[in-house]
C-alpha cells in the first residue's frame, strides 16, 4: 500500500472512529436497524400491523390474547456494497470530488458493520466489467477493499459499459441470505428522464433487491449539478460519452438547466421511495459524516417509535 493510500485510509479511519462516533454517541446498531430473524420477546398482537406468521401461539393460548413475537437484529451477516465508479463520479466542485464520497460512505458503512461481526464485500461498477471483491470480515480486508476503491483509475468513456440497473441485477442474485445492501451512485442515467412519475431504469431491479434485503441507496451529488454558474461560455465534456459541447450560460440556460435538474433529482427520490428503500443524500459541499450521522439517528428514532406504536 502506497503511502499515501496508507495517509488516506488512516485519516478515513480516524474521521469514522472518533467524529461519526461521537455524533452517534456511542451506539453502533447500524445505519438501518432492521427487524433481523432471531426469535425476541413477546407481545400483544397489533391488526393491520403484524405479520401472523409471527405468532406465538404459546403465549396466545396461555394468555387467551393474541401475542406475536419480535424479532431481534441478526449477527454475523454479510453486507454487501455497489459502489459506482463510472467516469460522471470523477467530478467534483467543492471540498472534494463524487468519487471521494463514494470511498467515505463505503468505509463508513464498512467500519460499523465490521463492528458487529459481519462479513463485507462490494462490486465496483468501473470501466467495462463489473469488479467483485469477496465479503470478509476484519479490518485489514475493509483495509483492502478500500484500497481497491482508491487506487481505481479515473473512469474511461467506453462502449457498452454496464450500467448501474445491471450491477444492481448481480448484487440481488449474490446471496439469498437477508442481510443489508448498499447502492452508491449519483443515480444519473444515460437517457435521464424529466419526468418525476417515469420509472428509472435501475427502479424494477432496485424493487427486486429490496424484496429480499435491506437496502440503504446512497445518492452522491455535486452542487454544479443541481444549478450553474453566471460565467459566460463554457465547454461541457459528457464524462460518459466523451462528448463536448459549447454552452453560453445565459440567464434563461441556467434557469432552464436549474429546472430540469430539480426535476431528475424528484424523481430519483421518488423511484427510491416507489421501491422501498432507505434514501441517504450525500454533498460533495456538506459534511458527509454529520450527514450520515442524523440519518443514522433519524432510522433509529424511526425504528423506536414504530415498535412503541406496535407494543401500545
Amino acid at each position: 500500500m502506497t503511502n499515501q493510500a496508507e495517509q488516506a485510509l488512516r485519516r478515513l479511519e480516524l474521521t469514522i472512529t472518533r467524529k461519526l462516533d461521537g455524533l452517534l454517541h456511542g451506539q453502533h446498531g447500524g445505519l438501518l436497524p432492521g427487524p433481523g430473524s432471531e426469535a425476541g420477546d413477546s407481545r400483544v398482537y397489533v391488526p393491520g400491523e403484524d405479520d401472523v406468521r409471527r405468532m406465538d401461539w404459546a403465549v396466545t393460548a396461555r394468555t387467551t390474547i393474541p401475542h406475536v413475537r419480535d424479532l431481534i437484529s441478526d449477527r454475523e451477516l454479510e453486507t454487501w456494497a455497489l459502489a459506482d465508479l463510472s467516469p460522471s463520479m470523477d467530478f467534483g466542485t467543492a471540498e472534494t470530488d463524487k468519487r471521494d464520497l463514494v470511498v467515505s460512505a463505503i468505509g463508513a458503512i464498512g467500519f460499523l458493520t465490521s463492528r458487529m461481526g459481519d462479513r463485507f464485500g462490494a462490486l465496483v461498477l468501473h470501466d467495462d466489467a463489473l469488479h467483485r471483491m469477496p465479503a470478509r470480515t476484519g479490518r485489514p480486508a475493509l483495509y483492502g477493499l478500500l484500497h481497491s476503491l482508491l487506487d481505481a483509475p479515473r473512469g474511461r468513456a467506453v462502449p457498452d459499459a454496464p450500467q448501474l440497473a445491471e450491477g444492481i441485477d448481480v448484487l440481488a442474485a449474490m446471496r439469498r441470505r437477508h442481510g443489508l445492501r448498499v447502492v452508491v451512485s449519483d443515480f444519473l442515467d444515460a437517457r435521464p428522464s424529466l419526468d418525476p412519475d417515469a420509472e428509472r431504469e435501475w427502479e424494477r431491479p432496485m424493487r427486486r433487491l429490496a424484496a429480499r434485503h435491506q437496502v440503504l441507496a446512497v445518492e452522491v451529488m455535486d452542487p454544479r449539478e443541481l444549478e450553474l454558474p453566471d460565467v459566460g461560455a463554457v465547454a461541457f465534456t459528457d464524462p460518459e460519452t466523451g462528448h463536448v459541447s459549447d454552452v453560453h450560460l445565459s440567464p434563461r440556460v441556467r434557469a432552464a438547466y436549474a429546472e430540469a435538474a430539480a426535476l431528475q433529482r424528484e424523481g430519483t427520490r421518488a423511484a427510491l421511495r416507489r421501491a422501498g428503500v432507505a434514501h441517504l443524500v450525500l454533498r460533495t459541499d456538506r459534511d458527509w459524516v454529520f450527514d450520515i450521522a442524523q440519518f443514522a439517528l433519524r432510522q433509529r428514532r424511526m425504528t423506536h417509535l414504530a415498535h412503541r406504536r406496535a407494543g401500545s
